[in-house]
């Protein structure tokens, strides 16, 4: 079995996780279940960096020990990544003892090839990113991270010779294309070794200044830099070097592996790391995956500027595959991206609730009302089924390519085509005309068609959103099997995967519609009581008062479709429908005649629409509309007229 091996950066535990850690994290999972849907042998590694002068100083702060406090911000990391869905197979810590181990192994190794120097070195020290800059690399005087003046340092230390491995990686670069993706960061790395003499990497630190750190194994007065001793992470969790020769062992299993990190730590990982490998006689990773940065305001966020996200609180209020849905789309990686909850509202609203979840609401609930909630046998195809089938079958390939490539926004819009696809064919083949004019077989064919492109998509988008996925696919009768290559190429490749009179969900209600928060307004002073108005006589009943005819022109009544139906979840006594009034999408209208009909026996029933009365919030659900009944003996009757969806009433 082919394997594939995805890893996070380790997180620098000086703080807790934020939606950048939580994205990198994410999308490492989703990579890992992707290559476990195409039946590879998949494993993900993650974990948190815990040496170094930021840790000491933030210790401090918080008046602990280095150990106590990392001990705590690693615990919190690695508790968090199960509540965003994300299944880890291994969690490293700096701080293991076997990694210690391991990295002085490496030193070593390095020291004795003779690639390790004594040397004394000044240079401008930035304490947040616990590395040295040249002058060139400075902007202004400051460090182009933090925006701070570094401080200059001069002291003894050790140092790798990087510059003797700077040619040898150049041409590695130049020779594999997509080593370093997307391509504007090869060509960033590629400028990093084309700009002049590489300098060598001073690899340690003199106890006298900082003690938490790796012991260099050939002098005990100094400890390792901590981007030396958290870049070999990447293979110490594989077991290395103990099993370095055994064929069945973590390492050689899995390793050369892929990296995912932040466009902040390319150097460390496009330079320092491969040229570290080189010298060590060891294979270099396939990929070293480069993203952007999550923005909130177009700004990068920052504890100091107090727009840090909470991805937890997030995932709790939006939805957890809701939220791992839309930081998949919304990005383009390698790109920055803007972050806020009107994005999210959108994204939701439009991609799960409008398409995907309208879609398996109203199928579902017409194959309860028209066949049982049995799936109807395929009669005689036409043309139109045919040509959904084809999208669907071209978005799912398109989908799985894409998603190879990293072009995780591009394929999730590719499989998207397939669901606008399956929304504007029901539109089209109308099943509710097909059921009124009594024509089952190509009623049921219809129905059978969707069901089977449903599946394909509850399948494929098991990666990004594992829950809802399973969900679908339980609701289609086929609950989520083994995972393999044949799996996939069914999937891909036939378009028969459910079985005549096999009994499915009802219903589905997946992804319900999110509404923006509406910030309190200030308490207005209170007034002084007045003495209470007579009330209002009761309204007549019978004839209204004579209004003009300019008054009835202001009303838009249309005809509308029922393609949806269920129950409020909210409130008992409503009713939450999507009607179509001929627009571009369906409208989303909430009304209180629960307790006259069955939602089931609504669907496919022609209504008339109040189309033009302001949106009003109904127990949590937006109505944008109102339908029209008629009153008798304590009864309601839908008003009704025989024209197509959109056609007003004058």
């Amino acid at each position: 079995m082919k394997s594939y091996y995805i890893t996070t950066p380790i997180y620098y535990v000086n703080a807790r996780p934020h939606l950048g850690h939580a994205y990198s994290t994410i999308v490492a999972d989703t990579l890992k279940r992707f290559h476990k849907m195409l039946g590879e042998d998949a494993r993900m590694q993650t974990g948190t960096d815990e040496h170094g002068d930021k840790i000491v100083k933030a210790a401090t702060a918080a008046g602990v020990t280095p150990q106590a406090f990392v001990d705590d911000i690693s615990s919190v990391f690695r508790n968090l990544w199960p509540q965003l869905g994300i299944e880890n197979d291994g969690f490293i810590r700096t701080t293991d003892p076997e990694h210690k181990k391991a990295v002085q192994v490496l030193l070593q190794r390095l020291y004795d090839k003779g690639d390790i120097y004594f040397g004394e070195y000044g240079g401008h020290y930035c304490y947040g990113c616990e590395r040295f800059y040249t002058e060139k690399e400075l902007e202004n005087g400051l460090c182009p991270q933090h925006l701070t003046k570094p401080e200059y340092i001069s002291e003894k230390n050790y140092f790798f010779k990087m510059s003797k491995y700077q040619d040898a990686l150049r041409q590695y670069i130049l020779d594999h294309p997509d080593f370093i993706r997307p391509e504007r960061y090869r060509n960033e790395a590629l400028a990093m070794l084309e700009g002049g003499v590489l300098e060598d990497l001073c690899i340690s630190r003199p106890k006298s200044r900082l003690t938490w750190g790796i012991e260099l194994p050939f002098d005990k007065d100094y400890v390792s830099y901590v981007w030396f001793d958290a870049l070999a992470n990447y293979i110490t969790a594989l077991g290395w070097p103990d099993n370095e020769n055994d064929e069945s062992g973590n390492y050689r299993k899995y390793w050369p592996g892929e990296h995912l990190v932040a466009k902040d730590i390319l150097k460390p990982h496009g330079i320092f790391w491969p040229t570290m490998l080189m010298a060590a006689g060891l294979p270099l990773y396939k990929h070293l995956n480069v993203h952007g940065y999550w923005l909130v305001k177009d700004t990068k966020m920052s504890k100091s500027l107090g727009n840090v996200v909470d991805p937890l609180k997030a995932a709790e209020h939006f939805g957890l595959d809701a939220f791992r849905y839309f930081l998949l789309r919304e990005m383009n990686f390698g790109s920055d991206a803007s972050y806020s909850p009107e994005a999210i509202i959108t994204r939701v609203n439009a991609d799960l609730a409008n398409d995907l979840g309208n879609l398996f609401s109203r199928v579902l609930s017409m194959n309860a009302k028209y066949f049982e909630s049995k799936v109807p046998a395929l009669g005689n195809q036409l043309e139109a089924d045919d040509i959904l089938s084809e999208t669907t079958d071209n978005a799912a390939a398109n989908f799985v390519q894409l998603f190879g490539e990293l072009r995780f926004s591009q394929a999730l819009d590719a499989l998207w085509t397939a669901i606008r696809a399956m929304n504007k064919y029901v539109d089209e083949q109308a099943p509710w005309t097909l059921a009124k004019s009594g024509d089952t077989e190509r009623l049921g064919t219809v129905i059978r068609t969707l069901l089977e492109n449903m599946y394909k998509v509850a399948y494929l988008i098991w990666p990004i959103m594992p829950a809802s996925s399973a969900t679908m696919q339980a609701q289609l009768g086929r609950p989520q099997g083994p995972l393999s290559e044949a799996a996939l190429n069914d999937v891909l490749h036939y378009r028969m995967h459910l079985r005549t009179g096999l009994e499915i969900a009802s219903s589905s209600n997946l992804f319900p519609r999110l509404e923006m928060e509406k910030e309190e307004a200030p308490a207005k002073p209170k007034k002084e009581k007045k003495a209470p108005a007579p009330k209002a006589a009761p309204a007549e009943t019978g004839p209204k008062a004579p209004i003009e005819f300019t008054d009835f022109q202001k009303l838009d009544l249309r005809i509308g479709t029922i393609l949806a139906a269920e129950q409020h979840p909210n409130a008992d006594k409503l009713l939450r429908f999507d009607v179509d009034l001929g627009e571009e999408k369906p409208r989303q209208i909430v009304s209180g005649i629960a307790a006259h009909f069955k939602p089931e026996d609504l669907v496919g029933r022609k209504v008339v629409v109040v189309a033009n009365l302001p949106p009003r919030k109904l127990r949590g659900l937006e109505s944008q509309g109102m339908i029209l009944t008629a009153e008798f003996d304590g009864g309601l009757s839908l008003l009704t007229a025989d024209a197509p969806s959109g056609s007003s009433i004058a």
